[in-house]
């Protein structure tokens, strides 16, 4: 289906949205975006663009929110060019170089500098392996935090004959955007090509600016929510035959696709019956959705959503950007009506929508509340329709273009129905295999298909006479039955499937105790209906024995809670639960309350009944991660639900990583590296120097990551040499796959897009042994109180390095332990001090470089004074390069499996102001006036100067401990010394 539909109607997307509505009900603002248009700076981020960053946070960032393009080019295609006219695209539109962070618990946008220039990865390969190549970059991970640029990889089969791939992350672009971008990319490089100046539009729309009215104008939506409201209430999901057996790839929401052909008349005959009905070929699709959905589950009352943009006026036809919207679409089946009827039907309830299309569905979600969802958390909106006109492909001047599909394989939502409006015309049904069964959804396939072609033919046939999409076991099913089985987990227990399924059997439940055994409950539709026996043989006759209930117990009636779930407390028969329990109980029980804001939660308590919602669970698993250092996510809480269930999903990934460190085989070194090689990256640098050092002394094999024009910097005794850098992900990989031990103290500063991918890049190659990374203790933000723990939480706001340096520890500390690997550290770093030239271009130019350039000038300098804004200190944390690199190696033999601090020293302002006076100028404060009038101490803090934090650094203490030579005067000296000369 169309990659601009955005997976809108996740059950804890929901719940951010309930919680957003509650806020408003209460009288507090959602988030602290001021009314009135600005044109630059930090911007709220769309409904849409929410949704993803939501789901993102969730733990949800994976390949269903990539947007593929993929074009193959036969021809000469000039490489070079392409890379330009892709980079002046970006410096064009800000949003495909846009970031995303947080601000008290709101999302904002931010347009980041345009990149010099575009990485272009380039493979060869013949056709036949290039789809598994450009299927593995476009489910390759975006960070919405750094800024998800583009990606543009380029297989070349040939001299003529390449596929281009560009990957876009949808929180920037949909599928109008892809038209847009492949219409001003062929521009740009045909301009290149001549070396002219583009024809394009003087200044695009922003996307920003789109978000900011958005944003301004939810006080105008009153009336549609009324529509909505009304139109919505009572609605429920349609149920769909889910499988009895997950499938055993069933992580994350697998997709799958049924495409039959139909008869290259059959567009052109329903595009005629619209005409004829005053609708559109689009109406006449949906319609014959409605009537595939209502043969597949029975049900009268549907609901489809269709994808909606907001795209209006010719600027906004020229924006890149998400744009859309889902309208869901309710229709009245009944009564057995003929085709035709149906599609007026569909038509007049399609353009009640259209009046309203304006309302961003996460509002309407808002205002219905606790009905947006079925009462086992079933999104409202899980089936969805399109018409899938002729794909769009790049056309670049001297070759012919080819659209390639590239499938992420992941489903956006349960069912989707499409119409293939091309040159080759089929009926598609694409669908996540948790969802549905997989011969319900062959059978439906073929129903559609058939459906389509006979409506063609004589669309007066009613309902009943339409081709069957249901298996013929499913054709009698009652309406009103649910049979999804989401009540036991996000697939159900086979075995409360399969009595679901039986058309005797109008509700059921499966249980496990804890530490008993599995036990069914079912309600019969009639008097009379199956014994117990019977019921236990039909489920014995499908599953495996272990899958089978001891015993399935007749109820009256399903004893339910105030939102609809089973209320497992008054089943009769099951054995009272036993107190939580294992190592990580208390941590957390603590967790769920101090989030949730319920002093002593019982150990099965609902997480969503407790009040949980999105952002909530991101804060539980956050919390989680810094207190026990072990891989959850937002998305883990959520589908656990209870602290019994998050106790038992933590204990088992402790068990997996201590048993992994345990392990007394590692994985083979390749050949030619030595026994305990140590890879080094940033040897060049102020700190890798030092730690190349350190290692030397200790007699350590090192790899040596260097750029070719700084290989001679690093090459010495016992240090192999391989050349790469941070954007060489690929080089990256290969070089800590050779290595036995990691230090990474290579970072680019300003661009930290590139040091969260690298970091990504290196553990995901990192196979055993220990790593090491040399991080920085802005990584902690603006603590509340003066003097920091080591493993204090960070606080906002942090700087771009600072989210950078926080998000490459999280991504090194959840895979320390596993797969073999050894243990991590990350060791924050403050300001480095030693006779290197870069960290004397940091003293001059980084955050001392304001004291720096105003003594060295002569220039008065005016510090923070004692006191000044609450403060009692005002100075920086500083450490010796040799005492740093120390403590680094150090942990190479005795890893702290999390953050410690390597701090030598603080140094006050004042301090440093006077040290430096005297070494640049040979002035001793206090010998003359001049001096001491040029330090003025003020209540107002400049920029720069406002930092007040010491940080406690106990850890590594022993390797921190001052050497002869090491204190900040004497390094200071060296420091300077060499400037002056």
């Amino acid at each position: 289906m169309t990659s601009d539909t955005p997976r809108a109607t996740a059950p804890d997307l929901q719940e951010e949205l309930l919680r957003r509505a509650r806020a408003r009900a209460a009288g507090r603002s959602t988030a602290p975006w001021p009314t009135g248009h600005r044109s630059q700076g930090p911007a709220p981020l769309s409904h849409a663009q929410r949704r993803m960053w939501l789901m993102d946070r969730l733990g949800h960032a994976d390949a269903s929110y990539s947007v593929p393009f993929a074009t193959r080019l036969r021809g000469r295609l000039d490489i070079d060019a392409l890379r330009t006219a892709l980079t002046a695209l970006v410096r064009r539109h800000e949003i495909l170089r846009t970031r995303y962070g947080q601000r008290d618990g709101e999302p904002f946008q931010e347009a980041l500098p345009a990149p010099d220039a575009i990485e272009v990865r380039m493979v060869e390969a013949d056709p036949g392996r290039a789809e598994g190549l450009l299927t593995e970059e476009a489910r390759r991970p975006f960070d919405l935090s750094a800024g998800p640029l583009p990606r543009l990889l380029v297989v070349r089969h040939g001299a003529e004959d390449h596929t281009v791939l560009l990957t876009f992350h949808h929180i920037a672009v949909d599928g109008a955007s892809l038209e847009i971008i492949a219409r001003e990319l062929t521009q740009l490089y045909t301009a290149v090509r001549r070396g002219t100046q583009p024809e394009l539009s003087p200044a695009p729309p922003r996307h920003a600016d789109f978000a900011r009215r958005e944003y301004e104008a939810a006080e105008h939506f009153e009336e549609g929510l009324r529509h909505w409201t009304g139109r919505l209430q009572g609605a429920a999901p349609p149920p769909l035959p889910r499988p009895v057996r997950p499938p055993a790839d069933a992580a994350g929401r697998p997709a799958h696709a049924h495409s039959l052909p139909l008869g290259p008349h059959v567009p052109g005959a329903l595009r005629e019956l619209g005409a004829s009905h005053r609708a559109t070929l689009f109406t006449v699709a949906l319609a014959a959705a409605f009537a595939a959905l209502h043969r597949l589950t029975g049900e009268d009352d549907l609901l489809i959503g269709v994808a909606s943009t907001h795209r209006r006026g010719t600027d906004m036809r020229a924006l890149v950007g998400l744009c859309v919207n889902t309208l869901p679409v309710r229709v009245d089946t009944s009564g057995d009506p003929s085709f035709t009827v149906l599609v007026e039907r569909v038509r007049d309830t399609l353009l009640e929508a259209q009046r309203h299309r304006d309302v961003p569905f996460d509002l309407m979600v808002e205002r219905l509340g606790a009905a947006a969802r079925d009462a086992d958390g079933t999104a409202l909106v899980r089936v969805t329709a399109d018409v899938v006109a002729q794909p769009t492909a790049l056309r670049l001047p001297g070759t012919e273009g080819e659209y390639v599909d590239v499938s992420v394989g992941e489903a956006k939502f349960d069912l989707s129905f499409g119409l293939l409006d091309t040159d080759s015309p089929a009926a598609l049904v694409q669908y996540s295999r948790t969802a549905l069964d997989e011969s319900a959804a062959v059978t439906l396939a073929d129903g559609f298909a058939a459906l389509l072609t006979a409506v063609a033919a004589d669309p007066g046939l009613r309902l009943s006479q339409l081709p069957a999409t249901a298996p013929a076991h499913d054709a009698g099913r009652p309406a009103g039955d649910t049979r999804d089985g989401r009540d036991a987990g996000p697939v159900g227990h086979p075995a409360e499937a399969l009595l679901r399924a039986h058309p005797q059997v109008a509700d059921a439940v499966v249980v496990e105790p804890v530490g008993g055994p599995l036990l069914a409950y079912a309600v019969p539709r009639d008097i009379g209906g199956p014994s117990r026996a019977q019921l236990r043989s039909h489920v014995r006759a499908s599953l495996a024995p272990e899958l089978v209930p001891v015993t399935v117990t007749l109820l009256d009636v399903m004893p339910r809670t105030a939102h609809g779930a089973p209320d497992l407390s008054r089943l009769p028969g099951l054995p009272a639960a036993p107190a939580l329990a294992g190592p990580h109980a208390e941590a957390v029980t603590e967790a769920f309350g101090a989030v949730l804001g319920c002093p002593s939660p019982g150990p099965d308590d609902d997480f969503f009944v407790l009040g949980g919602h999105s952002l909530s669970a991101v804060r539980l698993a956050e919390r989680l991660r810094a207190a026990l250092r072990l891989p959850v996510t937002g998305l883990d809480v959520m589908q656990a639900r209870t602290p019994r269930a998050v106790v038992a999903l933590l204990d088992g990934r402790a068990e997996e990583r201590a048993a992994a460190a345990a392990a007394p085989t590692r994985r083979a070194r390749p050949r030619g590296t030595r026994e305990g090689t140590v890879l080094v990256t940033g040897g060049s640098g102020g700190v890798g120097s030092y730690v190349l050092r350190e290692l030397a002394a200790r007699g350590r094999p090192v790899l040596a990551l260097a750029r070719p024009e700084s290989a001679h910097l690093v090459a010495g005794e016992g240090v192999d040499v391989v050349e790469g850098d941070l954007t060489d992900l690929d080089g990256l990989g290969a070089a800590v796959a050779r290595a036995d031990a990691v230090i990474h103290a290579a970072c680019t500063f300003t661009r930290p897009e590139v040091d969260v991918a690298a970091m990504r890049a290196m553990v995901d190659a990192w196979q055993r042994g220990p790593f090491v990374f040399v991080s920085s203790v802005d990584a902690y933000g603006q603590p509340v109180d003066d003097l920091v723990e080591e493993e204090s939480p960070a606080q906002e706001p942090l700087s771009p390095y600072g989210r950078a340096k926080l998000d490459c520890e999280r991504l090194l500390l959840d895979a320390a332990g596993t797969g073999g690997r050894g243990g991590a550290s990350a060791v924050r770093s403050p300001l480095v001090w030693g006779p290197h030239d870069r960290l004397r271009d940091q003293l001059r130019w980084g955050a001392t470089g304001v004291l720096y350039q105003a003594v060295q000038e002569r220039r008065p300098v005016s510090l923070p004074k004692p006191g000044a804004h609450g403060h009692a200190w005002y100075g920086a944390p500083w450490v010796h390069a040799s005492a740093l690199a120390r403590a680094v190696t150090s942990c190479l033999d005795t890893p702290v499996h999390g953050v410690a601090n390597a701090v030598g020293g603080h140094v006050s302002w004042y301090d440093l102001t006077t040290g430096l006076i005297e070494l640049l100028h040979g002035d001793a404060p206090g010998a003359g006036g001049d001096v001491v009038r040029a330090i003025l101490e003020t209540d107002d803090v400049h920029p720069d100067l406002d930092h007040h934090w010491r940080y406690r650094a106990d850890r590594l203490g022993p390797s921190l401990r001052e050497q002869p030579g090491e204190s900040w005067r004497t390094v200071l000296g060296e420091m300077v010394g060499a400037l002056g000369a």
